[in-house]
């Protein structure tokens, strides 16, 4: 049987605290894997460790144990080979829309001309749709098209793994949704492997095809993972008429509600 695509092993995260002592672990024996073109997303209350594992496999952070392997190697440091969206859109603000793309895509091709750098940014700029914007500095976008932009630049370098937290957190509903909708389309085109952070069971129910449940920390884990058997191509329209979408999202509920604090 073939190695998964990331292999996640016995993470453990603590911090020392005032006085020097280190203090219980956020994590531990954290274990989980993902295939290759899999969308993965983690569920779990404030304070269980999720960015901290997210910036862990983005390679921005340390883990007191374990190690994470992706495609056979073990994540040591950032690289672009794993593109980060935050929350927050995290976009350079005296350059356009185009330009912040831009700046990623010559740092993975050094060797493309101007022209290159530029067709090959404008077609993820498109595939956001926002190539009308792209002459536009962050000052003059709105939330969900600063984070239109995050997200066609993290496309651009072609990761092998995006990680995404909870990238659409402080989006309207209406907004929210719409950026949904485009992110599952890219992802499907390009078969891209995702690990995302959300605290929206909706929303992880209609992106990923496995969510991960963490117990409360400190100490939390992974309690459990869930696989989302409902059609790939599902969208928010056709989702509440999949005859498993209740039983799914009734899961997740009942754990987050009555079994994240829930210790072994």
């Amino acid at each position: 049987m073939s190695q998964s695509f990331l292999q996640v092993q016995g993470l453990g995260k603590r911090y020392a605290g005032r006085d020097g002592r280190p203090q219980p672990p956020v994590f531990e024996n954290i274990d989980f894997q993902i295939d290759k073109g899999q969308f993965v997303c983690v569920i779990g209350h404030s304070g269980c460790g999720k960015t901290t594992i997210l910036n862990v496999l983005a390679g921005i952070d340390d883990s007191n144990e374990g190690i994470v392997i992706m495609d056979g190697r073990e994540v040591a440091g950032p690289s672009l080979e794993r593109g980060v969206v935050f929350q927050a859109h995290a976009l350079l603000p005296w350059l356009t829309a185009l330009q912040n793309v831009e700046f990623g895509v010559r740092s993975r091709w050094p060797a493309y001309n101007r022209e290159q750098v530029r067709v090959h940014s404008q077609r993820y700029l498109d595939m956001v749709g926002l190539g009308h914007a792209a002459g536009k500095k962050p000052c003059e976008l709105s939330g969900g098209m600063k984070q239109r932009v995050g997200i066609a630049r993290a496309f651009a370098i072609q990761p092998k793994m995006l990680l995404l937290d909870e990238p659409f957190g402080a989006l309207d509903a209406l907004t929210r949704g719409a950026i949904q909708d485009e992110l599952r389309a890219i992802v499907q085109e390009t078969r891209q492997t995702v690990f995302m952070i959300t605290h929206d069971v909706d929303e992880a129910i209609l992106l990923s095809d496995r969510i991960l449940l963490m117990s409360a920390g400190p100490y939390a884990r992974i309690a459990e993972s869930v696989t989302v058997d409902l059609p790939r191509d599902r969208t928010r329209a056709s989702l509440h008429h999949e005859p498993r979408y209740y039983d799914i999202r009734n899961h997740l509920v009942d754990f987050l509600v009555d079994k994240a604090h829930h210790k072994e």
